[in-house]
């Protein structure tokens, strides 16, 4: 996360998930992540805020409730390797709880609340900053910024003469139900992601697809046209 704890104990209950302190003493991460939430929030409002000084505040909105959805939590979560450092019960450590969307977004906003309390509000919203700013730029970037799966289409097309085909496995129960998602263009697996949707997961791996092809094939042809 490039900060350094001066309170290691607040890192340490930022990463405690409710199910260890059903099973043992402790605190959770529960009030980390509330204090967290805020600070996400105000640290995106602010980027928006100063950094698009013309669009309106409906579009601001819009922008960032795309950018602190669970799913982009989760992402980011999962980005920091959190999973492995996250203190869970017995029960949801053999239901893979390391890797559920829930649990990672929860524990990235409660690392936020932790840095907070730490060294105030500076080191969360760099951290913020950094992990977001590329992606706040995307979701600004005009209408059918956020349709991944039409630009990866194009992009596997134009480039791979191939269509994306995608793969979704729903898990947990149908009030709290989220989705893995895998991409594959040809026989090769190019993304995956995490949503409380079929088609939220499918987006999610098809930006994690888009970004490791542009690297190696470039922008499609009407991406430099409008360039």
């Amino acid at each position: 996360m490039g900060y350094r704890f001066a309170d290691e104990a607040l890192l340490d209950r930022a990463l405690t998930h409710r199910s260890w302190c059903a099973e043992n003493e402790g605190e959770s991460n529960e009030r980390l992540e509330f204090l967290g939430d805020s600070v996400l929030g105000l640290a995106v409002t602010r980027f928006l805020h100063e950094e698009l000084d013309d669009m309106a505040e409906g579009e601001m909105a819009k922008i960032r409730a795309s950018v602190v959805s669970a799913t982009t939590l989760a992402e980011l979560g999962a980005e920091l390797e959190l999973g492995h450092h996250i203190k869970l019960g017995k029960g949801e450590l053999s239901s893979g709880g390391q890797q559920k969307p829930s649990i990672l977004s929860d524990a990235f906003e409660a690392v936020l609340g932790a840095m907070y309390i730490d060294g105030g509000f500076v080191p969360p919203n760099d951290l913020v900053l950094r992990l977001l700013t590329p992606r706040m730029h995307e979701a600004a970037s005009g209408p059918g910024a956020r349709d991944f799966k039409t630009q990866l289409q194009e992009l596997a097309v134009e480039h791979l003469g191939a269509r994306p085909m995608y793969q979704v496995v729903g898990e947990g129960p149908d009030h709290d139900k989220t989705f893995s998602a895998t991409v594959a263009i040809g026989d090769i697996d190019r993304g995956a992601g995490v949503g409380r949707s079929k088609k939220e997961a499918q987006q999610a791996a098809a930006a994690v697809a888009i970004s490791a092809l542009r690297e190696s094939v470039g922008p499609t042809n009407s991406e430099k046209d409008t360039a």
